[in-house]
This record gives C-alpha cells, structure tokens and sequence, in this order.
C-alpha cells in the first residue's frame, strides 16, 4: 500500500507504483548517478511500497548480471556505504530487458515484458522512461514507446506514463523547436520531463525559500537596493576525455544555456502564486527569460585555456588536448553581461561567467547590494565603506554567506566587513542527498516544478542566438587566452570595469 512517510515534521505524499525503465542502463549516468540515486531513495524510505527498476540497453544482460554490475556501481559511486539490508531489497528489484532504441521489435518486447511484471503483481505501476542516451536517441525511443501503446495513449486512467530527458536539449534554437516537435508527437508536454541537474541542488532550491519566507530579503530584491548580481560556474578541470564532444559544444551551450541560467531565472523571478503548482513556478521563470535584452557584441567575451598550472600541478593547453581540432576557437570561458528589462530589474547588471581550468571548482550567485553612504565616517579612517552582499554557493559546498559592516573591538571606531555563514552540513547535521535522488523521486510523483518546459529551453537558446552568430562570422569576437590555473583572461575582468564593477574573487 501506498502511503506516507516521515521528513521532519513535514507529511509528504509517497509515489504511487512505479515502474522505472532506464534506456542505457549500462552507460556511465546509470552507473554513476542513476542507480546510487534510486538506492538512496530506497535506503531513506521514499520509493514506493510497489516499485521496480527495468534496466535497458543494448548489451544483452540477464538479471542476475544487471544485478551485479549494480552493486558494483553501489559500492563505488553511492554517497553511502552498501547495506547488507537495504540491498537485499533493492535487489529484487532490479530488472534487464536486452534492447536496440532503434530497432521497432524491441519495444513489442519490453511492452510485453512491462506487462507481465504489472499481472504478477497485480499491480497497475506507472511508467517512467529515462533516457539516459544519445540525445540522437531521444525522437526514436519516444516515437517506439508510442507506437507500442506506451507513450501517449496511457496518460490517463488508473496507469500513466512519463518520459525523461537529459541535457544537451538541441544544439541551437532551431534543433530544440524541432527536438520539442518530435517529442510531443509521442508524449504531451505534461508527460516530458526535461532534467537539469542543478535544479535539484538543495542550495538552488532553497532560492525560492530563502527569497520567499523570510521578509528581511524580498523588500529588498530589487533595482532600488541591488547594485549588480554575479553568476559564476568555474572548474578547475579541463575537458578531458570529454574533448571530441565539447570542441563541437563549448562552455557557452554545455554550462550556460541550462545551468547558469536556469539558476540566474530563479533569483530573479517574481512571486509565484504557489509553491505547489509547477507551473506557477515556471511561468515566472519564462518571463525572466523573455526579459532579458538582446546581448550586445561589446558585452560577450569568450576564451580558451593555454598551458598554466592548477593545485601546484602542469596542465596542458585546450589545443593540446586530445580530441581538439587544429585552429579551433570553441570556448571555454565565457563571461557576458545581461540586463533584465523589467520593473524589478531595469539597470542592474547581471555578470554570468562559466569556466574551465579555474583556480577552483565553484558554482557560487552573488548579490551586490548598493553602498552605503560613508560621509558620516569621515575622518575615522574610513574611506568607502565595503558593499552588502549575499552569496549563495551551489557547490562543492552547499550554504549562503552574508558579508556586512562592523565595528572591530578596540577604541577607535572603524568599519570592517565580516561575513555570516550558513552551510547546511553544520546547520542540519545531514549530508544533502544528490540531486539525482529528489529529481526522480519528483519525476515519480509527477511534480514537474524543478524540471525545464518546452518554452523555457526554447528562451534560453533564443536569447543566446546572437552571440553564436558573433563568434560564427568571427567579427569584433576574437577567442582570447588566460592561462590554466588562473580566472579567466583580462579581457573579462576589463568587461566588468567598464561598468564600475570587478569580479568576486572566490
């Protein structure tokens, strides 16, 4: 039986029977994310009572081997150690069906075999597909699952089914409209669930928390009290074997495009009406999006990683890596400047920058508030007074810092700023589950609220239009250096100058 389960003094509703069917089941997400994911849910006691994992790929498997593979996954990758309980459980629900996405014979199969899990048990399960695939896969599994009476054409009555996807979404804006378009051929929009992993981090989450219950804060999220907000998603790592994929990609599409701007929408949103309507969420989040100027050629800045050293180590420069095409200018820095065209937030400035070979793996917003008139401290050794600001890290660790003003000890009255810092492993004596793990168990009770609309990806690859026509005809857009190990290259730091302003240092 279905039920409720215990989190805090909070009572949350358990999914309904769930049938979870992971297309590339062999891959690396799976292994790494995925099936940790799922055994963490079931170790905290959040998967339903009725609940079974049908693993599909093209490798031919049988259960006992998807079995074992999965505990050495467990065993590796899981943020908690393997118990002998727990798994004895999560074991005996594991399941394997061998199966080509492209080939139409393996799906009458996997129906079947769906099926016949669903009367053993006597048990009507909801179906969720996740495509942890090629995106090149993604029309051709859903087009399959339809056609076998699994897309569409089960969305209503005591069983439904649902489809997930992994980023990238499209390539440009035309490839996500027609990505879009094939999709709701199979699957209406309410039954696509388009994940970013960055909207399950508790930190991300806690955004709308912290903007909404507390009214110290939103009196003050606005053009009248913020000076400029700062975005920055760094690494300190290259690209790695990741190499052949990013040259084709670039920071700009794999990290900009979803992530950081999906996280800068959430900062800016204006209230919802509810917190339990996804959509309520997501309208405000389109708007912010809608809002945003076009970005200018002067406001874009783009760069590649040379030779340099990171944790006392030598890296190697982009064009060293293996995989990286002769003469490439892919970039891997970007910094722009944005502005939203609202009331809220006319004539702040929004910086984004996104990064790799960094000093530091980072993913950190920053939120400048306007100074504070230092004229009644003249003459007391006070020049200019620091700015207010509030940082929100995502990651690698998960808190906010407040940085203000005050008095050291001593006789003479001076002002020096400190910071206040709330970091939710000290705070709530819990480590956060992965992002991965409230995702699916979200997509499970069909609350779309932290997954990405149709609308939303097709705004994010509209607004970035023109800075890939730039860098495309190569005018006035030139691909410049910064060494490895350090921020990025001059030409973003002189971008935030012109405007009064300079980058956190972080």
């Amino acid at each position: 039986m279905d039920g409720l389960f215990q989190e805090g003094e909070n009572r949350v509703l358990r999914p309904p029977s769930t049938g979870v069917v992971i297309f590339g089941a062999t891959g690396d997400l799976t292994q790494r994310k995925l099936l940790p994911a799922l055994y963490n849910l079931a170790a905290d006691d959040y998967l339903p009572s009725e609940f079974f994992i049908m693993g599909a790929s093209r490798t031919k498997l049988s259960d006992e081997e998807f079995r074992a593979r999965s505990r050495e996954s467990l065993e590796k990758f899981s943020r908690r150690p393997l118990d002998p309980a727990v798994w004895e459980q999560f074991e005996g629900k594991l399941f394997y069906q061998p199966l080509d996405g492209t080939t139409p014979k393996d799906f009458d199969a996997l129906r079947d075999r769906l099926s016949s899990m669903g009367k053993e048990r006597q048990e009507s399960f909801n179906l969720l597909f996740y495509l942890a695939t090629s995106p090149s896969h993604f029309s051709i599994v859903a087009e399959n699952l339809n056609r076998v009476g699994l897309g569409k054409s089960i969305k209503q009555g005591p069983q439904q089914s649902a489809i997930v996807v992994e980023k990238p979404f499209g390539f440009d804006l035309e490839s996500a409209k027609q990505l879009n378009a094939e999709l709701q051929r199979h699957f209406d929009e309410g039954q696509i669930y388009r994940i970013d992993h960055y909207l399950g981090k508790e930190t991300v989450q806690n955004i709308l928390v912290f903007r909404f219950a507390n009214g110290i804060f939103e009196p003050l999220w606005s053009r009248e009290h913020i000076d400029h907000i700062q975005v920055s998603v760094c690494e300190s790592i290259g690209v790695g074997s990741r190499a052949s994929y990013f040259d084709q990609s670039g920071i700009t599409r794999d990290i900009i495009q979803n992530h950081l701007l999906q996280m800068l929408a959430l900062v800016c949103i204006e209230p919802p009406y509810s917190l339990s309507d996804p959509d309520s969420i997501r309208d405000e989040k389109v708007k912010v999006l809608r809002s945003i100027k076009p970005i200018g050629r002067q406001d874009v800045i783009r760069a590649q990683y040379g030779p340099g050293f990171v944790d006392g180590a030598k890296v190697n420069g982009y064009h060293e890596e293996n995989g990286v095409l002769p003469g490439s200018t892919t970039e891997t820095y970007a910094a722009m400047r944005l502005e939203i065209d609202n009331w809220r937030w006319s004539g702040v400035p929004i910086y984004i920058r996104a990064g790799k070979r960094l000093p530091r793996r980072i993913t950190e917003i920053a939120i400048y508030f306007n100074h504070a008139p230092a004229a009644m401290f003249q003459g007391r050794l006070v020049s200019k007074l620091e700015q207010n600001y509030l940082a929100i890290q995502v990651q690698p660790e998960e808190g906010i810092s407040f940085c203000i003003n005050s008095k050291p000890p001593g006789p003479r009255m001076r002002a020096k700023s400190v910071l206040m810092d709330f970091q939710y492993h000290d705070s709530f004596a819990l480590s956060s589950p992965e992002a991965y793990e409230r995702l699916l168990l979200d997509a499970m009770k069909r609350d779309a609220t932290l997954f990405t609309r149709n609308d939303e990806i097709e705004e994010s690859w509209a607004l970035l239009e023109p800075v890939f026509g730039y860098w495309q005809k190569g005018q006035d857009t030139p691909a410049y250096g910064y060494e490895g190990g350090t921020w990025g290259p001059k030409e973003a730091d002189d971008l935030l100058a012109r405007y009064g302003h300079k980058w956190r240092l972080l």
